[in-house]
């Protein structure tokens, strides 16, 4: 890709993508996984992919690494919402991708009619879990309820993403890669499905 193409998210994606040659990279792991769950644009997935190449032990390692920091991490943006959103959230409009006043407005209204089932939607799927966690604690959700959707939906995720790496290798991983754009735009189809699905399970 050209560099006149390049945009600053891809950039962070590809940074990310490079922590897997480091003898550091589960700790990166940790703490990419963290902080994705209150600011980092990026999901651990893109880390959690090459690290899971070829080793099913190895790859249920790590996406336990990533189910654990995340669940934290979840709590951290959490506590963000709770304590610390009057102060934060220019910041957080202004800097953080997938935050506008608008959209954080009207995930709080669906909070009022769904509750913790978005926190489940979120952590599973490719949905931003940071818009979330935060919203969790800006609306005092009920803690043990956000604690378990969090783990659950999270280790389901990493678990999966791990086990299909092991299984089906490099190029799945070559494939994502390459496709990021377009694998954003999927992404962007499976929220406005999952939102529709939702809605339906939970109608009257």
């Amino acid at each position: 890709m050209s560099q006149s193409t390049r945009n600053p998210l891809r950039e962070i994606y590809d940074w990310t993508l490079s922590l897997a040659e480091k003898k550091s990279a589960s700790a990166w792991l940790a703490g990419i996984s963290f902080a994705e769950a209150s600011f980092f644009p990026i999901p651990p997935d893109v880390l959690l992919i090459p690290l899971c190449l070829g080793a099913l032990k190895k790859a249920l390692r790590f996406a336990l690494i990533c189910s654990i920091a995340s669940v934290f991490g979840g709590l951290a943006g959490y506590a963000i919402g709770a304590i610390g959103w009057e102060s934060l959230q220019s910041y957080f409009y202004l800097y953080v991708p997938g935050f506008t006043e608008a959209k954080f407005q009207r995930i709080n209204e669906w909070y009022v009619e769904w509750g913790w089932p978005l926190v489940f939607l979120a952590g599973f799927s490719p949905i931003p879990y940071k818009v979330f966690t935060i919203a969790s604690g800006v609306l005092s959700m009920n803690l043990l309820p956000f604690i378990l959707a969090s783990a659950v939906s999270r280790s389901a995720r990493f678990f999966l993403v791990a086990i299909l790496i092991a299984k089906f290798g490099e190029p799945m991983k070559e494939k994502m890669d390459k496709h990021f754009n377009l694998l954003a735009l999927l992404f962007g189809a499976l929220l406005i499905g999952g939102f529709v699905l939702l809605k339906s399970l939970t109608a009257p």
